[in-house]
């Protein structure tokens, strides 16, 4: 009993709620990095497959930009304070805050009532000509009209609050937005550029967080929504301060979980299954390897009472369950020569053309039989 009375449940609740915030919302933004193209019908003013892909080229570069990108925010607070780039980069963020909670707004308001009925709406298209060659093409549908004035509301509350400490609600709205929408665009086209991408950030984290002071620094000294914060108290007080994860902590693996999910989705459309159903062992084990790497962080960060790289705990967990699962299935070799590239859409139109062509050719003689 006195061991039960020892506990810290304020501490191990704000563990709890910041673990399910990062874990809900890799799990929907996966969801919206799946092709539309399952037969549940999207249309046109969906999102096409158009999305650029990170490169294993590309894979390279992100711990050299991150080092650069860091170092130098660290500077500048270092000798020109932190009151201007809070303003800065909160106004920056404030706005770009309308566009990323509306974008989620809407993708949440078609999870709710199902693209079916979503399709049932009115359509408005906007189309800007030169000549007879179209430049620009906007289209809705009525519901987003409605859902623009109150996706304003977070960013404008969070720009305008007269506290020197931003909410912490308005804080975790916009991190999940802009976290929900960089997993939907930020698309890693092979397990291989996944894994390079996962094992350069791996070895960046561990140095910026024990080699020097950079990371924590920065991380607490920005008050701008790229990080998602829970309070230490089960009645959400803010006397005890919070627990923190960066959105880098959530973007970067869930974008190798996403990957995850879309390879389950290319295995079920390779065997040409009906229905929109289908199983996901590599999504499933992704997401339970990031669960676990991430209380694997809070545990070490809690026993030792310091800050914690969550890439040294969550790259090998991720890498290490795609591989695990890979080799009891037989299919390491089919899943790491897997590329997630869609082809170019002139090579899908020739290749309709082709296919046509030797239709009409097949109808013609057998009229001449």
């Amino acid at each position: 009993m006195t061991r039960m009375k020892d506990i810290d449940w304020d501490l191990l609740s704000s563990y709890a709620g910041l673990l399910t915030l990062a874990s809900t919302s890799i799990y929907l933004g996966s969801l919206g990095s799946l092709p539309n193209t399952k037969g549940n019908g999207a249309d046109e003013s969906d999102e096409d497959e158009d999305v650029e892909r990170v490169s294993s080229e590309d894979a390279w570069l992100f711990p050299l930009i991150g080092s650069v990108t860091l170092f130098a925010l660290y500077m500048i607070i270092q000798y020109f304070g932190k009151e201007w780039i809070n303003w800065l980069l909160g106004m920056y963020f404030s706005v770009a805050g309308m566009g990323s909670v509306w974008k989620s707004s809407i993708s949440l308001y078609v999870f709710a009532v199902g693209r079916d009925r979503w399709k049932k709406y009115g359509k408005h298209t906007f189309t800007i000509y030169k000549d007879t060659n179209k430049i620009l093409t906007l289209s809705w549908r009525t519901p987003t009209l409605y859902l623009l004035p109150l996706s304003i509301i977070p960013s404008a509350l969070y720009t305008f609050s007269a506290t020197s400490r931003k909410s912490v609600l308005l804080t975790d709205i916009l991190s999940l937005s802009f976290s929900h929408n960089a997993l939907s665009l930020l698309k890693i086209d092979s397990f291989k550029t996944g894994s390079i991408l996962l094992t350069g950030l791996f070895f960046y984290d561990i140095w910026w967080v024990f080699g020097t002071r950079v990371m924590v620094e920065v991380a607490t000294t920005l008050d701008i929504p790229i990080k998602l914060l829970w309070p230490k108290s089960m009645v959400f007080s803010d006397l005890r301060g919070f627990t923190m994860l960066g959105l880098g902590d959530v973007v970067i693996p869930g974008a190798f979980i996403a990957l995850a999910l879309r390879y389950d989705y290319h295995r079920f459309s390779r065997q040409s299954h009906s229905g929109t159903r289908f199983s996901r062992p590599y999504f499933h084990a992704s997401l339970s390897a990031y669960v676990t790497g991430l209380v694997t962080t809070m545990s070490v960060m809690h026993f030792f009472g310091k800050a914690q790289p969550a890439l040294l705990y969550l790259s090998p967990a991720c890498i290490l369950s795609f591989v695990m699962t890979a080799l009891c299935r037989g299919e390491l070799s089919d899943a790491w020569d897997w590329s997630d590239t869609p082809p170019p859409a002139s090579q899908d139109q020739d290749a309709g053309d082709h296919m046509e062509e030797k239709a009409v050719e097949g109808g013609s003689s057998e009229s001449k039989d």
